[in-house]
């Protein structure tokens, strides 16, 4: 097991929950259901930050491709440079913009900007887990609520089988577990980018640091004593404080499964499946793609890092079979 029985189970609710929410939000986010020449069509309220761009299928795969593209080649730059604060500016702006697209669903505009500019500054300045952790399961939502309307028509068929938008999505989906394989297995650059967030205390996905609890005992006079306080050695003693780990899931780990989901949910309502129902069935992705992250940090090992996108990717795909098949 890569961390402690507790810690997995934390990482995994956390997971569930991000895609439980941003599933809803994308829901709520529907403003009318409507026949237009005979065939149904959603409509989406604007964002809190206004209009979506007029895109879909290929342009919305390519407007998603060149923007992880030109991120990365940004973080890798400031990794190079060694700039923290210029790091930290750039997830500040977008810790912003993405949840106030999230709370922008339920709440008035200004409300919903005021509340993400406040968060976004407790999560840069005074981070601790409990925020940074919510803000991230808001964050990705936002993500979903943007993305999942442009990307393709629901009502409309590729390759005569698999709806527009669930086509497009599951093509990133393989795009980017490809691209994560290369990522931490060849380039490792994927490490390189966890590492450096991580050390600035600004990372873009789930992070819970932790004291393992095979390092929470002490040796005194021969025998193995726990620790009252893991972090520390006991007093009198050599030595030095017990290493901490962090257990983290990166953000594109939970925002892809979720945008897939989300053009799942959305096909299910042009097939004529009532908001409530198309959420329902599209909750089995939800389940498959959280056993699969459970799959993977059950069984994978310590201090050894993994691509986890081919995973959880499988995890959606046979998710997408049992909804077929119902």
């Amino acid at each position: 097991m890569k961390h402690d029985l507790g810690i997995t189970i934390v990482l995994v609710v956390f997971f569930l929950v991000a895609q439980l929410v941003g599933l809803a939000l994308i829901n709520m986010d529907i403003k009318e259901v409507k026949l237009v020449d005979g065939k149904i069509t959603i409509v989406h309220d604007e964002t809190s930050l206004g209009p979506r761009p007029e895109m879909s299928g290929i342009g919305t795969f390519a407007y998603i491709a060149v923007g992880l593209l030109i991120g990365t080649l940004l973080i890798l730059l400031i990794i190079r440079m060694k700039k923290v604060n210029l790091w930290k500016a750039w997830f500040f702006v977008a810790v912003f913009l993405a949840i106030s697209l999230s709370l922008g669903v339920f709440l008035p505009t200004y409300v919903a900007l005021v509340i993400a500019l406040l968060l976004a500054i407790l999560k840069v300045i005074k981070p601790n887990v409990f925020i940074h952790n919510l803000t991230e399961v808001l964050m990705y939502s936002g993500i979903a609520v943007f993305l999942v309307p442009i990307l393709g028509n629901p009502a409309k068929i590729n390759l005569g089988v698999i709806p527009e938008n669930v086509f497009w999505a599951a093509i990133l989906l393989i795009a980017i577990s490809i691209y994560d394989f290369i990522a931490v297995f060849k380039s490792k650059h994927m490490i390189r980018m966890a590492k450096f967030q991580t050390q600035s205390k600004v990372f873009a996905g789930l992070f819970i640091p932790y004291t393992p609890k095979a390092q929470a005992t002490e040796l005194v006079e021969g025998k193995a004593i726990k620790a009252q306080k893991p972090a520390k050695v006991a007093p009198g003693l050599p030595g030095q404080k017990a290493e901490k780990k962090n257990a983290i899931l990166g953000g594109g780990d939970i925002a892809f499964p979720l945008l897939f989901t989300g053009a799942v949910m959305e096909s299910l309502v042009g097939k004529g499946l009532s908001l409530q129902a198309a959420l329902y069935q599209s909750l089995i992705i939800t389940l498959t793609a959280t056993m699969a992250v459970a799959f993977l940090f059950f069984f994978a090992k310590k201090d050894k890092f993994y691509p986890a996108m081919p995973i959880i990717s499988a995890g959606c795909f046979v998710g997408y079979v049992i909804i077929l098949l119902l």
